[in-house]
């Protein structure tokens, strides 16, 4: 093998330097630097070995960073992944249905939805819960023993359920209940936290029936009439995860 000894190598014409042809290896030998001032191009960028203090310009994409999504309301956590800082507890959102109308029932046995008394709710997570509060007002024209019993349909509606194992055997979130004869009104709250397990919407219905005489909502008796008492409604609210 025979050997050149030089100190500067220059294209006899033109700017451009051929090392080899085709098929041909160049070896650097173990303990050469090569020191690059100008521009090297063709080389493909090294996966591995990449000191961070090498990165010291531009802005790394965030994507690159961790998954989920980052923004002004999110931040990285040790597990690589975007979230609300203390979003653990919070209210995301909060929907209300509102009823001021008076409406009757004489469904014995059977619940009934209670028009305008329903709200939907679209989580934004599945781990998202959902927490229901009902506020009724209502009134009872009975001859001996006027119930009116009332529940929340919707989601995992079984879990709204009590059980009654005595007479009547009625499963109700919550009933008022007027133990003499005429007319009788009260007040009733239902309140249940649900777990619906999905980010598509999920509507909540309250629903009554009664037992013996006629049930009324939003309304009052002045002189033997029913008249505008007060205004019913439901609330939803998001509690993140």
């Amino acid at each position: 093998m025979s050997k050149i000894e030089v100190n500067q190598v220059d294209p006899q014409s033109g700017t451009t330097l051929t090392l080899g042809t085709s098929g041909d290896t160049v070896s650097i030998p173990s303990g050469v630097t090569l020191a690059n001032s100008g521009t090297a191009t063709g080389f493909p960028a090294p996966t591995s070995g990449i000191a961070a203090s090498a990165i010291d310009s531009g802005t790394i994409a965030t994507a690159r960073l961790g998954s989920g999504t980052a923004s002004s309301s999110t931040f990285l956590r040790g597990d690589q992944t975007y979230a609300e800082a203390g979003g653990g507890g919070k209210i995301g959102q909060v929907l209300q249905a509102t009823l001021g109308t008076i409406q009757s029932t004489t469904s014995d046995g059977t619940y009934a939805d209670i028009t305008g008394l329903a709200q939907a709710i679209t989580p934004v997570a599945t781990s998202s819960k959902v927490l229901i509060i009902v506020s009724l007002a209502g009134l009872v024209n009975s001859t001996a023993n006027g119930i009116i019993y009332f529940r929340i349909s919707g989601g995992n509606t079984n879990s709204y359920l009590g059980t009654d194992t005595g007479g009547g055997g009625e499963q109700a979130a919550n009933a008022w209940t007027a133990r003499r004869s005429g007319y009788q009104q009260g007040n009733c709250n239902l309140m249940f936290l649900d777990s619906p397990s999905t980010t598509g919407a999920v509507t909540y219905q309250v629903q009554w029936q009664k037992y013996d005489g006629t049930a009324y909502i939003n309304a009052s008796n002045v002189d033997n009439a029913q008249s505008a008492y007060c205004m019913s409604t439901i609330n939803c609210m998001e509690v993140l995860a």
